[in-house]
């Protein structure tokens, strides 16, 4: 039983839960940014948590049955298609061999999250069958014409739809500040937390690149390599902040003004470029 590749759209990857506990080798935990989406997706279905999934960004996927499957769609929300039939989003949706899932282009939301009942039966490396595109681990982005073998399916469940992930408008991620909040002048303090950001188109896994006032340091130099975590608030050389993702180095030689706490992390999976992010500060 297996699923066929017949678009991409911009970047489709296989994501799971990822690899937790090995940034003492170099190697960030990476898996789905939306670890909510995630979740959901198999729930609906009834795989485990962790199963393997296809994380799209933006629309244009679109996968081909070789026998019946059952398949379920959560993250940003857009169209999603059978055979050009419009289809439920948030629910098990049946597919018989032969016919055609294709999502749309995202209306609210960036990365969008379909699963298989049984979930894809891909390799594995250390463990998660994540692609992390920093470190090269996992299966390549997926290419038309790929082949994605399935795993055996469970009885679904009786679970309620889902709702879309995506926010419309401002979003607002709490962050810790610190560990080097002392790093910087009291006003760029001032400045993260009352003044909007902009997402910049150059944002990826590794980073959500985001762009708005200087924030300027107090401190000359530069500071020793230290350990960062996902949701690290690193502040570039040109005083602009860059919010780490699943796939962020375990290291950085920048400054940390501020974290974003975890939770929080997987509505940053949902940021479209030209959105606007402020930041709320957690005692």
């Amino acid at each position: 039983m297996s699923l066929v590749v017949v678009q991409t759209g911009l970047l489709s990857l296989v994501q799971d839960s990822g690899r937790p506990g090995l940034g003492h080798l170099g190697v960030s935990t990476s898996g789905a940014f939306d670890r909510v989406a995630l979740r959901q997706v198999n729930a609906v279905l009834g795989n485990a948590a962790d199963a393997a999934v296809i994380e799209a960004i933006g629309g244009g996927l679109a996968l081909r049955a070789t026998e019946a499957h059952v398949v379920a769609v959560t993250g940003a929300a857009g169209p999603v298609t059978i055979d050009g039939r419009q289809a439920a989003y948030g629910r098990a949706l049946r597919l018989a061999a032969g016919q055609q899932l294709e999502l749309g282009t995202a209306v609210t939301g960036l990365r969008t999250y379909v699963a298989v009942a049984g979930g894809l039966d891909v390799g594995r490396e250390l463990g998660s069958a994540a692609t992390d595109t920093l470190a090269g681990l996992g299966p390549p982005p997926l290419a038309v014409g790929d082949e994605l073998p399935t795993g055996r399916p469970s009885a679904l469940p009786e679970v309620d739809d889902v709702p879309p992930l995506g926010i419309a408008g401002d979003m607002t991620l709490d962050v810790v500040l610190g560990p080097r909040d002392d790093w910087f002048e009291p006003d760029a303090m001032r400045r993260l937390l009352d003044e909007p950001w902009q997402v910049s188109g150059a944002s990826d896994r590794v980073g959500v690149r985001l762009t708005g006032p200087t924030l300027d340091r107090s401190r000359a130099g530069e500071l020793p390599s230290e350990p960062c975590v996902r949701g690290s608030v690193q502040v570039a050389a040109d005083g602009q902040p860059i919010v780490f993702g699943p796939d962020h180095p375990v290291t950085g030689g920048y400054p940390v003004i501020a974290v974003v706490v975890d939770a929080h992390t997987d509505r940053l999976a949902q940021a479209r470029p030209g959105q606007v992010i402020r930041f709320r500060r957690r005692p």
